[in-house]
């Protein structure tokens, strides 16, 4: 089987769940499991283990990890000599793809897969691939293999186009995770050197309006302590880092982090909550080595975080900022979101003023001392609707609107002693939101940019209405392409929460215990209980 994580070497092994798959397949005797990246963009692809050529393999699987891999995945298959359409196709290899995008909404590019495989890759996907051995021995027809393929739960295929699929994953009736992703390959050529990825959690409680990654990954679950230190032991890395959302609320952060400090062995983390933040935690963040610090304000001010159920006490975070100074940690990142619906120059003037009190906090965190935060990082990232979220029937904001938007909060942080502004490309964040909500209808686009060399040329040969995918606000009954799955979170109840962005109406976090307000849970009890 050829493993293709479209993207440099890099990137693929500081990617927990392409790793994940390659752990399932090479762990078995059964399998030959090679790896591919997309590092040459020109010769034929071979493989980073023995050298041959992609189109010698049976199954080619892609890790569709970002909307940018589609054209990548077109150029693999065609420097392969593959045809670029499966329904030119007449023989193996067979073409499928795994990964985020396969389950928020992989149809533009599906015209190129056979088949694709919707769900977390721990359930179901060894004995999918099992099945798919069984055919390339037994001779099996292309035809045959894919009708067969078909039937089996999680696969979305060509074949039975009226039929919902719906997402498989790991069920814990406890919230836990039976087993924690973790890195295959600890390299000093990964994008994280030499560090040891772990999953902490998957899912997130908080349900921001924006975020994919809280609904497509519910119910949320973490991952044993006990499990994690197992981890450790058998791998005695230099360098641990911990992947989750929310780390601060898991109730075995803090002696996880002692655990690893009493081994020498060093840890990075993600961005924190504010209100996890406390002097104690600091204070140990510091003193074992750790130099910066990450919060997401997400929107520019409390109206715009509240319209997306971002739950930021700004008290708090200003606490956080001063306690860093005073700490002296050298940087603080904030992230930021622009171009969502309704944002005004209103919010922004909200935001100067913000910053203003960070800065204040900064020094009074300082206090006498030489030195306190040195830096301030500020990014901006662009609002790009995702299928699967509140926001799937909101329009995207203008590329003149986001270059307008980063323009004000670059002058915003110029104004402002030690801090530094970064900013997304509008442009690019356009093109992603035109791949995030598009249908089968965007594959003659992808084919044109693939073979026309970029977007402008793939975009002006193709003459069509961007705007409709990009720009109109969804009516409540419109179908969306990705109807055709079910991730478990009901469309209603995701329409109740846009409804609830534009009232400005916070929604609580998901309970510890469960409950059946979004679908999701009681999708479990009905799984679980064998209903």
């Amino acid at each position: 089987m050829a493993l293709v994580f479209p993207e440099k070497e890099k990137f693929a092994l500081s990617t927990l769940g392409w790793q994940v798959v390659y752990r399932i397949l090479a762990g078995s005797a059964d399998f030959a499991v090679e790896r591919f990246y997309a590092d040459d963009k020109t010769s034929p692809p071979v493989s980073a283990d023995s050298g041959r050529e992609l189109s010698a393999f049976p199954l080619i699987c892609f890790s569709l990890n970002f909307e940018g891999d589609f054209v990548t995945v077109l150029s693999l298959l065609k420097r392969a000599n593959i045809p670029l359409d499966a329904a030119q196709r007449q023989d193996w290899p067979l073409v499928m793809a795994g990964g985020p995008i396969a389950f928020l909404n992989p149809f533009p590019l599906f015209p190129a897969l056979d088949f694709v495989f919707v769900g977390e890759a721990e359930y179901g996907f060894a004995s999918l691939a099992h099945a798919i051995k069984d055919h390339w021995i037994d001779r099996s027809s292309r035809h045959k293999a894919l009708a067969s393929l078909a039937r089996r739960p999680g696969i979305l295929s060509h074949l039975h186009t009226d039929r919902v699929v719906r997402r498989v994953f790991v069920r814990d009736s406890d919230r836990l995770l039976p087993v924690p992703a973790a890195s295959c390959f600890v390299s000093s050529h990964s994008e994280f050197r030499d560090m040891l990825l772990l999953e902490i959690n998957r899912g997130c409680p908080y349900g921001c309006r924006f975020c994919a990654a809280g609904n497509i990954y519910r119910p949320p679950r973490q991952s044993r302590l006990g499990d994690l230190k197992s981890i450790v032991r058998q791998t005695s890395p230099c360098k641990v880092g911990l992947v989750g959302t929310a780390l601060t609320d898991w109730p075995d952060l803090f002696p996880f982090l002692q655990w690893l400090h009493e081994r020498n062995i060093k840890f990075s983390l993600g961005s924190l909550r504010a209100d996890g933040a406390t002097r104690d935690f600091l204070t140990f963040l510091r003193k074992t080595g750790t130099r910066s610090l990450t919060f997401a304000l997400e929107g520019a001010s409390q109206r715009l975080r509240q319209s997306m159920n971002k739950n930021l006490n700004e008290d708090a975070l200003l606490e956080a900022v001063a306690l860093a100074s005073e700490l002296q940690f050298n940087t603080l990142k904030l992230y930021l979101i622009v171009g969502w619906p309704g944002e005004t120059e209103d919010d922004f003037d909200e935001l100067d003023g913000f910053l203003d009190r960070i800065q204040q906090a900064r020094k009074t965190g300082q206090g006498k001392k030489s030195k306190g935060i040195d830096l301030i990082q500020v990014s901006a990232s662009c609002l790009v609707p995702k299928p699967w979220t509140p926001l799937q029937w909101a329009a995207m904001d203008s590329e003149a609107g986001l270059k307008a938007k980063m323009k004000r909060l670059k002058a915003i942080i110029k104004s402002k002693r030690g801090m530094r502004f970064s900013g997304e490309n509008p442009r690019q964040a356009r093109i992603q939101g035109l791949l995030a909500r598009g249908d089968e209808g965007l594959f003659e686009l992808l084919c044109l940019v693939e073979e026309r060399g970029g977007w402008k040329e793939g975009l002006r040969a193709w003459g069509k209405d961007v705007a409709w995918h990009v720009d109109r606000t969804r009516d409540p009954d419109e179908i969306f392409p990705w109807d055709r799955l079910d991730i478990g979170v009901d469309k209603a109840y995701l329409w109740k929460e846009w409804q609830r962005f534009h009232q400005g109406m916070q929604t609580a976090p998901c309970p510890a215990s469960g409950c059946e307000r979004c679908g999701r849970c009681g999708l479990d009890v009905k799984i679980l209980g064998g209903g």
